[in-house]
This record gives structure tokens, sequence and C-alpha cells, in this order.
């Protein structure tokens, strides 16, 4: 072949050769989001191909989308969809996010447990979080078999939800979460508050009932420690609680602004107007201030709390019931003041 053939027939070569190879980088070595910060996608136990790649579509560059599906339909990816929550990283290769996809290398998150007052509510503030469904969640905590088996009962799990902040695999199973909350629980109930416990002759989770019920009279984490040891001081001489929040818990109405003589007597275990001692369970699953304040509570000889009339969120003390009659004529009269019913 004389020079010239060469010439006339390598340059076309080589331009093809250019081509495939960016063509090839383009689709398969280029980086695949289209944005500057993290993205994640979420894949769900009944996703195909085609929703996966739809999900990854508000993320993915159209050429890089195309090298992507390329891949995986070329592969066994269809048949072993790998559940999980994924980040994209900027920059980050179509090659590289098949190849986690692929083998299910997804990315933790931070879990935070709310504090909330029911089980049906702590279900779904899970099941919003993550890719098992509320029901599952609810089923589990009122299986009494369950609770159990993590050392509760359908009463007291609620104080298994320690409210604070774990990293786990978005698509962690309900079992798998249960376990893993129970062992936090653990963990927070070291030597140390467990001596502290137990020096007021209470257990972990009668703790947890007492400090759900502070939890529940004041936001306010300075006050809470008095709170804890005025209904302590009620606790010690057989008194009656007579906790308002544990009314509404009983009446399952937790708006109520006003709690009436009506309200005092219904017929529920949880209310502490009918009820002498803890309820049988949490009122809410308590936040570490409130359980924190029941162990280190403020030793004084208060027996009765009223709100302040002044509406600050914070209380009148009193430890005759002479003296909190005043405080509570007071608050009933700013009630009717300001017409609350």
């Amino acid at each position: 072949m004389t020079k010239k053939c060469k010439i006339r027939y390598g340059i076309p070569a080589a331009v093809c050769i250019i081509a495939i190879i960016g063509s090839f980088y383009a689709f398969f070595l280029s980086p695949l989001s289209a944005h500057e910060a993290t993205q994640y996608v979420y894949i769900d136990e009944d996703d195909d191909i085609d929703s996966v790649a739809a999900k990854l579509s508000p993320i993915a560059k159209r050429h890089s989308l195309e090298g992507f599906t390329t891949m995986a339909r070329h592969s066994h990816y269809p048949e072993y969809i790998r559940t999980g929550r994924y980040a994209i990283e900027p920059g980050e290769r179509v090659m590289t996010v098949f190849r986690h996809l692929r083998n299910g290398i997804q990315t933790p998150m931070r879990l935070t447990v709310p504090s909330v007052r029911t089980v049906s509510r702590m279900a779904k503030e899970l099941g919003n979080k993550l890719m098992a469904d509320s029901a599952s969640f609810e089923k589990a905590l009122t299986d009494a078999t369950v609770c159990q088996e993590l050392g509760f009962d359908t009463a007291t799990v609620m104080a298994m939800f320690i409210p604070n902040s774990y990293d786990i695999y978005w698509n962690i199973s309900t079992d798998n979460l249960l376990k893993r909350l129970k062992k936090e629980y653990d963990n927070f109930w070291d030597s140390t508050r467990k001596a502290k416990a137990n020096a007021l002759s209470l257990s972990p989770i009668e703790v947890s009932i007492l400090a759900s019920i502070v939890d529940e009279e004041t936001a306010n984490d300075g006050e809470k420690p008095t709170i804890a040891g005025l209904y302590y001081n009620r606790l010690q001489q057989g008194m009656l609680l007579q906790a308002d929040p544990t009314v509404k818990y009983a009446l399952q109405q937790f708006s109520l602004k006003r709690i009436y003589n009506s309200m005092l007597n219904t017929d529920n275990p949880y209310n502490t107007y009918r009820y002498k001692g803890l309820p049988p369970g949490p009122i809410r699953n308590p936040s570490v201030a409130g359980i924190d304040a029941v162990l280190n509570m403020q030793r004084h000889n208060y027996l009765y709390m009223c709100a302040k009339e002044d509406f600050s969120g914070t209380h009148n003390f009193a430890a005759t019931l002479a003296e909190h009659q005043q405080n509570a004529r007071r608050y009933v009269q700013a009630l009717n003041e300001r017409n609350i019913k």
C-alpha cells in the first residue's frame, strides 16, 4: 500500500477510533450527575430497570443516563436490583454509580427518632423516613410477642424509642430497626443511669413513664427537675399523681386547652386522677432531658403545681393545698379572661 493510500484510509480510521473513544467516555466514564450537590436515589422492592432509570432521570445527564441503562440492560442488574438509598456525588462516573447500585453499596442516613405520643404516630414517622411502611411498624409494636422479645409489653414499648439520631440504612427491615433501637436503649441505660434509677427505687421503664409526664407538663427543660421531684413526692406519699396530661392521653384528645371536672372521672388506667401510681406505660416516648430530669430531680416539699397565669409555659408550685388553690384560681381567671375553653 502506498503512503498516499495509508494516509487516505488511516485518517478516517483514526477519526472513527477517536469517535468511539469519545462516545465510550461520554456514555460510561463521564460524570453521571448534572448537579453540583450530592443527590440521592431511593430504590424500592418493586422497582425494575425502567423505574430505576426514571428515578435517575432528574439527576443524570441525558447521555450519561443512556450509558447507565445500556450497561444495566447488558448485565444481570435487572434481575438483581438491590434496594437502598444511594448517594450520587458530583463528578462520580457513570460506571461507578452503576457499580454501587449493582452491588448494593448504599449510603447510611441519619435517622432522628421523634418524641411522639402514640405508637400509631411513631409508626407513621418511621414509615415516612424509611423504606418499610408505617403498617409494618405499627403491626410489630402492637404485637405482644414482638414487644416481649424486646423486653417490653405493648404499653411500655414506646419507652424504647430514645429520641436521638442514629446512622442506619434506609432499607433496614422493621425487625432489624427495632433490634437496633433496643441496642441503643440498652446503651443509653448505662450503669450510671441504672444506679440513679435504683436509688429512687424505680426501674428504667418507670423512670421513662414518669419522664413522659414531665415532658408533657412543660417544654422548659430547666423546670423539669422540679416537676419530676413534685410527682416523685406524690408517689412516695401514696397520693394520686393527678397529672392533667394523663387525662388527655386517656381521652386521646391532645389538643385540649382546659381539663374540666367531668373529664377527671374518665375510667381509664392512664387517668391518674382516678388510678393511683404510675400509668401502665409512657404517654409519649420521653426526651433525654425528661429522663435525666427524673434521675436528677430536685429535692423539695412541693406537692402541687399549676400553670402560671401569664401563660409563659412555666408553673407555680405549692407545698400546701390552700396555696395551690390560690394559684389555681388565678390561672382559671386568666383562662376566662382570654375566653379559652
